[in-house]
């Protein structure tokens, strides 16, 4: 349990069906316990150097390409506007990094619950537990709580 009075809840969130599932089920236990939510989206360059494609619209106009780090930003804003707008406390952690399981244990350190989707934008039709979720099950330092979508 965190030192403070509120019930603080981490959320892994990478955009994916199974994270707003669970940012879902993170915000319905965070009005119930009058908690407070903390983001983590955890963003990395693809592995050979990046640079921004040039694309045209079909309007004509030239257009760049949104860099990983943008795209975490924009799907982070989005989500804690949406636990804002219904009365909920929220904020967000972007992290750059190779390991959204290590970001969310860290995260976990000082957390009363972590709630993580079942599988993120890496996994496999058919699987039934990431590995995100597997690590966070297996190293966090409080509570997890996997939540797995309807059709899985």
């Amino acid at each position: 349990m965190t030192g403070n009075s509120s019930f603080v809840i981490v959320v892994g969130f990478d955009g994916s069906e199974s994270s707003q599932n669970a940012l879902s089920w993170a915000m319905d236990e965070a009005r119930q316990r009058n908690g407070e939510l903390r983001l983590i989206t955890v963003w990395n360059k693809p592995p050979m150097a990046w640079y921004p494609a040039v694309l045209e619209t079909a309007a004509g106009e030239i257009a760049a390409e949104d860099s990983p780090q943008s795209i975490a930003e924009t799907l982070q804003t989005d989500a804690l506007k949406t636990a804002t707008d219904e009365g909920l406390a929220a904020t967000g952690q972007l992290v750059h990094g190779d390991s959204p399981a290590a970001a969310l244990i860290d995260a976990a350190r000082h957390a009363d619950l972590v709630v993580v989707g079942s599988r993120g934008h890496g996994g496999f039709p058919g699987l039934h537990l990431g590995s995100v979720s597997s690590q966070v099950l297996s190293h966090a330092a409080c509570p997890v709580l996997v939540v797995r979508s309807r059709t899985s």
